[in-house]
């Protein structure tokens, strides 16, 4: 369904003359003849409310609401059943029977409501002659709705067009005598209100200072004082408040307006508060000076002032069936909306109807009822006021303030005086608070294109509703809070729990982007900062449609970025919008050639283009990523053209970019860590492994622990001399930076040592000196250290020193495996060692396998690889290459269990070629 308000003037008819079919009068000379009239409608139509219904049948309950809806708020209590009848007649018609869209028009004049339903099926059959009589049955289709408008309207007739037929109905305000503006029923005497034998009606004249100037008899009666006690005094000073329950006007506001009605109480000389009814009419004297009058009775005694056609300060009402309806539902409507955002706009709608407005619109207040933040409104462009905010306290003085109700007669002679609808066009507006308990929560305003609409009256209407609706208001907005804290709270955790997911910085930097957009921001974009000294770089760009992302990285990379301010919370960012609107109107004025260069079309390429400037033409707003006491970046969320960021969505970015903060800062920390050590451990690994005439050589090493490349086991080949080459692989106990420092001192130490001429034992014994030499820092080491000879006739000669290292296992080429050494101590453990070396011919084809205990220990629950298992392997790498060798056997131990492995391993394999 579609609707419109269109506040009314002289309206013509909106057809084109050739489409109007005159009205067709029936034959009014038999009883019951159709009452079709030909006269045309009033010329002068103060309000138009329009709205379309898809043919479905629950349309038809829906324009029901709509037409009653629409007269409730004109005030044409009176009419609104007739109304809706006709109106659900016609439009079942229409929907169910026609099958076609159904556009409902209602039109208010001076002279009563006029109700339009067009359909879109001009053939379809429709009686305009004849009697009620010939028009068949109720129940015939199509016919029981005229029969229902010959009936009941005043008016009514069928105009054809080639598109629509449509239907209207006139129907006429009641009558009433000349000169009453209301009257009530006749009565029995047991129904009429009950008053004291005499009525006592107090007449108190107030000045404009608020100070009693007249004070009659029946005052000194209700309330004791005599007329020279009170003279003078402010009424304030004998009024006790609280005022009418549900009300949110204080006495001396109320004296204020041109008129008031409601209760209050006033303190007697004998120190008892004697409840009143009181109506309040403010005059001038002939000098022009301003005083009001005030008429109270008891309060059980209201009937006697109360005026019959406005709602009772109660709250609750008694409708025409003798069932209590509550005043809320007669503002709002029935049913209620039950979300916030359609509470609000269903209030500003009827508050524009209720004042003949042009526009209306609604703020909340925020907590600290510091600001009011536009949340509904009508005829204003809510796109770019929706979210926008107005501080409660616009002016000098309490009549300055949104706590109190406002009429404006004229903005053109107050500049400024209604931030929110400058440059709207509207003239005359008038706002009044919603209360609750006392406290602000909101404020309620509606406006219109002309000057001088508004008074005192229509501000005390409007009040009167806003009292009705507050509690309401302040329910759903408490309601939405609540569902929006408890979002919040499941966002926040589901953030931390992503952020502390990972220690990548860039991964970090996308899923900081990713959270905010879109459930926060359309797009978002992220600073960072590498230290003090540096300027903030662009890092991530994100918006939720991913064409739009080059044209806003290259809009932001062409202007400076914000400030790494590291005050916190959100503040706004004005670069991009204006940068943004500079680049659309460039590209559109070189799109017009007005450039004086050639004609260009606007590229879609990844400048800066009309779709850029659109996607952050909003509010751009900056948060600082502070961790540890130092700025390390910024947090940019955008909006589009014309939007606003709510404060509970500042609110919850602003918690975001503190865990974001600590988890990028923490990354950040960790690729440093990482980069460091991956740095001193490459150091640790030999630089290259050299080629040897007739070998081949082969290693693969795996270090335990994430992010180290070097742990505890270690192996070198290196060349000693011409011809001979050394070749070694170690553990050191433990894995880590300091077996990998252990590790460090060994390789280094063997080359040195091996170059000096010494024999493979004399290496290992200061070695071994070596590390002792470490003190507590020293760990035990267990070395296979050899070195190797190439012989001219393809073998391979090595002299090979085992100190308590897994034995070097031989490969035959006839597929037997054997240990090429003896065991003899480890390195670290006892200061003299008496170590000896073993020779070793590798024939062709034979292939030498060196491994750490990494490999061999391998376990899978209680089972473990060991050196049988290892030799079981090698026995089937026959004719293999040395880098066949060493995959094969770092394929049977990884398979050999599931589980990572949790030691350092290293393959050493030569094969004679």
């Amino acid at each position: 369904m579609t609707t419109g308000l269109i506040p009314g003037g002289q309206t013509p008819d909106p057809r084109p003359a050739s489409t109007r079919a005159p009205h067709q009068r029936g034959d009014l000379t038999g009883q019951g003849a159709l009452h079709v009239d030909d006269r045309p409608r009033s010329s002068v139509i103060t309000a138009r409310a329009a709205a379309s219904f898809e043919p479905v049948g629950r349309s038809v309950a829906t324009a029901r609401s709509f037409v009653r809806d629409t007269l409730q708020g004109w005030g044409f209590a009176d009419i609104i059943d007739d109304a809706v009848v006709l109106t659900s007649e016609l439009v079942t018609n229409a929907v169910v029977h026609a099958g076609t869209h159904a556009d409902v028009l209602c039109l208010r004049s001076a002279e009563g409501v006029r109700i339009e339903v067009s359909d879109r099926y001009p053939e379809r059959e429709i009686p305009l002659q004849g009697s009620l009589a010939t028009m068949g049955s109720p129940d015939r289709e199509g016919g029981r709705g005229l029969q229902l408008c010959a009936a009941i309207a005043g008016r009514w007739g069928v105009d054809y067009t080639p598109t629509h037929k449509q239907v209207w109905f006139q129907l006429d305000l009641p009558d009433r005598p000349v000169g009453t503006r209301t009257a009530g029923p006749s009565l029995p005497a047991a129904l009429l209100p009950l008053a004291d034998s005499r009525v006592r009606v107090a007449v108190v004249q107030i000045d404009r200072t608020g100070a009693i100037s007249a004070w009659n008899e029946d005052a000194e009666e209700l309330f004791g004082y005599t007329a020279d006690q009170v003279t003078g005094k402010p009424l304030t000073d004998l009024a006790a408040w609280p005022h009418t329950p549900g009300t949110s006007t204080g006495i001396v506001e109320a004296l204020q307006l041109s008129r008031w009605e409601g209760s209050y109480g006033i303190r007697g000389s004998n120190g008892r508060v004697t409840p009143v009814y009181a109506s309040h009419l403010r005059v001038r004297d002939t000098d022009g000076e301003p005083s009001t009058v005030c008429l109270l009775v008891r309060d059980h005694e209201r009937a006697v002032l109360q005026t019959p056609s406005r709602l009772p300060a109660s709250d609750t009402t008694t409708g025409s069936d003798g069932q209590s309806t509550d005043p809320f539902e007669v503002f709002i409507g029935s049913p209620a909306p039950d979300d916030l955002d359609g509470l609000l706009q269903r209030t500003v709608e009827r508050a524009r109807d209720m004042l003949d407005a042009d526009s209306a619109f609604l703020l909340l207040a925020t907590d600290d009822e510091t600001e009011l933040e536009v949340r509904a409104s009508t005829g204003l462009p809510s796109a770019r006021q929706r979210f926008a905010r107005v501080p409660v306290e616009a002016g000098p003085g309490r009549y300055g303030s949104a706590r109190m109700p406002a009429v404006h007669e004229d903005l053109l002679a107050v500049p400024g005086a209604v931030p929110l609808l400058n440059g709207t066009g509207m003239r005359s507006v008038v706002t009044v608070p919603l209360k609750v308990e006392g406290r602000l929560t909101g404020s309620l305003g509606v406006a219109a294109e002309a000057a001088g609409r508004y008074s005192n009256e229509e501000a005390l209407r409007l009040q009167f509703a806003a009292d009705r609706i507050a509690l309401a208001v302040e329910s759903a907005r408490l309601g939405e809070l609540e569902r929006l804290r408890r979002g919040s709270l499941s966002f926040l955790v589901e953030a931390s729990d992503l952020l502390a997911g990972t220690l990548d910085r860039d991964q970090t930097l996308a899923l900081m982007a990713q959270m905010t957009v879109p459930t926060l921001a359309t797009w978002c974009a992220v600073y960072t900062i590498a230290d003090q000294a540096s300027d903030p770089y662009l890092s991530y760009v994100l918006h939720e449609d991913e064409e739009l992302i080059d044209g806003i990285k290259s809009l932001l990379s062409k202007i400076a970025p914000p400030d790494p301010v590291p005050t916190p919370g959100a503040r706004v960012w004005a670069a991009p919008a204006a940068a943004a609107h500079d680049a659309a109107l460039r590209s559109s004025m070189r799109s017009l050639g007005l450039t004086g260069g050639p004609t260009h079309q606007v590229s879609s390429g990844i400048g800066p283009t009309l779709a850029t400037a659109s996607a952050v033409g909003g509010e751009t707003v900056v948060l600082p990523l502070v961790a540890r006491n130092r700025v390390i970046g910024m947090l940019t969320l955008g909006k589009p053209t014309d939007e606003h960021f709510r404060q509970e969505i500042l609110e919850l970015a602003e918690d975001l970019s503190r865990r974001a903060a600590l988890a990028l800062d923490n990354a950040r920390l960790y690729s440093e860590r990482t980069a460091i050590s991956q740095a001193l451990q490459r150091s640790l690994l030999p630089p290259e492994t050299p080629k040897i005439d007739g070998v081949e050589v082969e290693v693969i090493y795996r270090a335990a622990g994430e992010g180290n490349e070097v742990g505890g086991d270690f192996y070198d080949v290196f060349p000693i001399r011409d011809g001979v080459y050394g070749f070694a692989i170690g553990d050191v106990c433990g894995t880590g930076p300091n077996a990998a420092a252990v590790t460090g001192l060994a390789r280094h130490a063997l080359r040195l040592l091996a170059r000096e001429g010494l024999s493979g034992p004399a290496v290992l014994e200061r070695l071994n000196s070596a590390i002792l030499d470490e003190g507590a820092r020293s760990r035990f080491l267990t070395l296979l250290y050899g070195e190797m000879r190439p012989q001219e006739d393809g073998s391979a000669e090595l002299k090979v020193v085992c100190a308590g290292h897994p034995l070097p296992l031989r490969l035959r080429q006839d597929g037997t495996v054997e240990a090429a050494a003896e065991p003899q101590p480890l390195l670290g453990v006892m200061e003299d060692l008496e170590l000896y070396e073993q020779t070793v011919t590798l024939d062709p084809g034979d292939v030498l396998l060196c491994v750490t205990d990494g490999v061999t220990e391998r376990r899978e629950g209680t089972r473990m690889l060991g050196d049988d298992g290892l030799a079981d392997v090698l026995t089937t790498c026959t004719g293999l290459t040395a880098g066949a060798v060493a995959a094969r056997i770092m394929r049977a131990v990884e398979r050999f269990a599931s589980d990572a492995p949790s030691d350092d391993m290293a393959i050493l394999a030569m094969r004679v070629a």
